[in-house]
C-alpha cells in the first residue's frame, strides 16, 4: 500500500469521524463533557474559518493537521464505545447518500440571483 493510499484512508476516517462527532454532540446518550468536545471539534473541523489562516505558509495546514486530529483522538476517548460505534455507522451511512445535483443548481440559482440583485442595486445608487 502506499503513502498516498494510507493518506487518503486516514482523511476519509478523519472525515468519517468529524461527522460522527456531529452526530454525538446532538444526542443524548452521551455525556455531557464527551458532548462539549465532540461538538467544539465538529464545528472547528467544519467551520470555514480557521484558528490560523490558511494562507499563512507551513503554519495555516499545521492546524489542520495537529487540532482536528488530536480533537477527534480526544472526543472519541471521552465517548462510550458503543456509542461511538453506532455515530461512526450513521456518519458512513449518511456519506454514502447521493447528492442532489438539482438542489446544488438550485442554491447555485439563489446566490446567483442575490448577486445579481446587490450588483443592480448598486448601480441604481449610483
Amino acid at each position: 500500500m502506499t503513502w498516498l493510499a494510507k493518506a487518503k484512508g486516514w482523511a476519509k476516517r478523519l472525515k468519517r469521524d468529524v461527522l460522527a462527532l456531529w452526530f454525538a454532540a446532538r444526542d443524548r446518550r452521551v455525556p455531557w463533557h464527551a458532548k462539549l468536545v465532540a461538538g467544539s471539534v465538529a464545528a472547528y473541523a467544519l467551520s470555514p474559518i480557521d484558528l490560523i489562516p490558511d494562507f499563512i505558509p507551513v503554519l495555516g495546514y499545521l492546524d489542520d493537521i495537529l487540532i482536528v486530529p488530536l480533537g477527534i483522538v480526544l472526543a472519541v476517548r471521552l465517548m462510550p464505545a458503543p456509542l461511538m460505534s453506532e455515530f461512526r455507522g450513521k456518519a458512513e451511512r449518511w456519506a454514502e447518500r447521493p447528492t442532489s445535483r438539482t438542489g446544488l443548481a438550485f442554491i447555485l440559482f439563489v446566490w446567483f440571483s442575490c448577486l445579481v440583485f446587490a450588483l443592480w442595486s448598486l448601480w441604481e445608487l449610483t
